[in-house]
């Protein structure tokens, strides 16, 4: 019978939690966050980074933090430890990316995302930064983005040459 698996809803209890194995929390820890239930994966996560701090556990605790809590400014300090502990894991800028995105902060989320395709190919990256789409570059390049010229005539193309 599984007492914590997806078909019972939420975790066990605080003393069955710690007396699980660190690989099951982490387990467990991405069943809940692929499911969205980012509480029950921040509880399983926080008792995995108690028993082993390493970069992997830093990064998926601070996404469930930051989902669970919204406490966007721990999860990227955490987030960004393990990105110094271990700078060629990619999975790492995705959830920092992913972060920020939670936190309504696009443009540090798509430099995260950026980052990590630095280090390496990966597919969620890519899927993730093909969603949030790519800005045209302004009508006219001399002069700023938020140049109310600029603005209008990027409203034109875009009205001219929808896709």
């Amino acid at each position: 019978m599984d007492r914590h698996g997806p078909t019972t809803g939420e975790c066990v209890n605080a003393a069955e939690i710690a007396e699980m194995e660190t690989g099951e929390l982490v387990h467990l820890g991405k069943e809940a966050l692929e499911t969205r239930r980012f509480t029950v994966a921040q509880r399983y996560l926080h008792a995995a980074l108690e028993k082993e701090r390493t970069p992997d556990h830093l990064s998926l605790y601070a996404l469930a933090l930051a989902q669970a809590t919204g406490n966007v400014k721990t999860a990227v300090t955490l987030c960004q430890e393990a990105v110094k502990r271990e700078p060629k894991n990619s999975e790492h800028y995705l959830r920092l990316g992913t972060i920020y995105l939670a936190a309504g902060r696009k443009k540090e989320a798509i430099r995260a995302l950026h980052l990590g395709l630095r280090v390496g190919k990966n597919h969620a990256i890519t899927k993730l930064l093909q969603t949030l789409g790519q800005r045209e570059r302004p009508v006219l390049p001399f002069l700023s983005r938020g140049n109310p010229v600029n603005k209008y005539l990027g409203k034109i193309r875009s009205s001219l040459f929808k896709k």
